[in-house]
């Protein structure tokens, strides 16, 4: 079975009890707070070597990496974060040095984010370096953001560039967490997810929670320069709309408003955060399905992004 076949496998049976306000299915799980008003975000998450990166990489960006992709779920919830647990596996021969560089690196982030390190796990893993961690939030309950409450009718915007992240942006990309607390400030967010595993599968889980479909504008489409590179394209056979579509790790934010807010929206977004591009690239709709429209014509989408334990 594949990825998401697992997960639903996992978690169709999981035990919960009263302080449970989101559980597994969404970017973070979310938890009663000390008060009404205030709710506690929990997410975990890994990084392995030889999948998210190599013996080569640096090792401050792999610790950098590591904390930000908790940070872009936290962002996905329209949270803050507050505190961290690190699980910390290695060969048993490791180097202490590349050890502590990576390190340098988490804390780093931490420190930009205001993100404390209490503590974590160590141990060794004959398969290379594994970091796990498990990241604490807060969000105000009347600003959380779910994937699951997507309306029909609304407008899908994406922030960023999309595809070719291989290139570097998977090591180096900034959790939007600014950006995401500024919109649910501001504007009535019905959904929002980052996209990790890319635009197409990330943009379904939020349809086949919010049980919508979508019709996106293949022109519209933000690609990145990375993904319209003539000699990428040529190594992994991916034009660039469909290397914004499949490719994974943009940890960009999607999400959705009501239509009637995306003229305002765009263009106060554009004197809050001129150098952060803001595209409209769709919108929902009562037919199930993701399907992409362009010049002529409008069909069902066929690519999908990054998938764990794909099927042979």
């Amino acid at each position: 079975m594949d990825e998401i076949e697992l997960i639903k496998l996992l978690t169709r049976d999981l035990p919960g009890n009263d302080r449970v306000v989101v559980a597994a299915g969404d970017d973070c799980a979310a938890l009663k707070g000390e008060t009404s008003e205030e709710l506690l975000l929990f997410k975990t998450d890994a990084i392995v070597e030889g999948i998210h990166f190599t013996a080569e990489t640096p090792p401050e960006k792999i610790g950098r990496k590591a904390l930000a992709r908790c940070l872009s779920d936290i962002a996905a919830m329209a949270g803050s974060p507050t505190a961290a647990l690190v699980t910390l596996a290695l060969r048993a021969d490791f180097d202490p040095a590349r050890v502590e560089s990576i390190y340098l690196g988490l804390n780093k982030l931490a420190r930009e984010f205001n993100v404390a390190i209490v503590g974590g796990e160590t141990t060794t893993n004959p398969g290379g370096i594994l970091i796990s961690i498990s990241l604490l939030g807060r969000v105000e309950s009347s600003k959380i953001t779910l994937r699951s409450t997507a309306k029909l009718g609304d407008a899908i915007f994406v922030t960023g560039e999309l595809g070719g992240s291989i290139d570097g942006k998977h090591l180096d990309f900034e959790p939007r967490l600014t950006q995401a607390r500024w919109l649910a400030d501001r504007f009535p967010l019905n959904s929002m997810i980052d996209l990790s595993d890319g635009l197409a599968t990330d943009l379904k889980h939020v349809l086949d929670a919010s049980k919508v479909g979508a019709d996106l504008l293949s022109s519209a489409i933000p690609i990145s320069r990375a993904a319209r590179d003539v000699k990428a394209r040529s190594a992994n056979g991916k034009t660039p709309l469909s290397a914004a579509l499949s490719d994974g790790e943009d940890f960009e934010l999607l999400f959705t408003i009501p239509s009637k807010h995306a003229v305002p929206l765009n263009d106060t977004w554009k004197k809050q955060f001129p150098d952060l591009k803001l595209s409209c690239i769709g919108k929902t709709t009562e037919t199930l399905g993701l399907r992409i429209r362009d010049r002529n014509s409008i069909h069902p989408m066929a690519i999908d992004g990054y998938v764990h334990f794909k099927k042979p």
